[in-house]
């Protein structure tokens, strides 16, 4: 199974990076380094999982795909 693709990007308003997974409704996270959002974005995925998973929510599928992905497998 696939897992769910992972944004990371840069915040001029925030000033540090954000990560985010397009497939979990609101789930993101922010960093003063990209390795420090994608380790507390991975934690915010755990955390979504698991309240989706005690309120009987339903999961997606991951399926967010980049542009640059799709059009590599076309």
């Amino acid at each position: 199974m696939r897992d769910y693709h992972i944004n990371i990007f840069y915040s001029e308003d925030d000033e540090g990076y954000i990560a985010d997974i397009p497939d979990l409704e609101s789930c993101s996270a922010f960093g003063e380094t990209p390795d420090e959002a994608l380790h507390e974005v991975q934690l915010a995925k755990k955390i979504w999982l698991e309240a989706a998973r005690s309120e009987s929510k339903p999961i997606p599928l991951p399926e967010y795909r980049p542009v640059i992905y799709q059009a590599a497998s076309a």
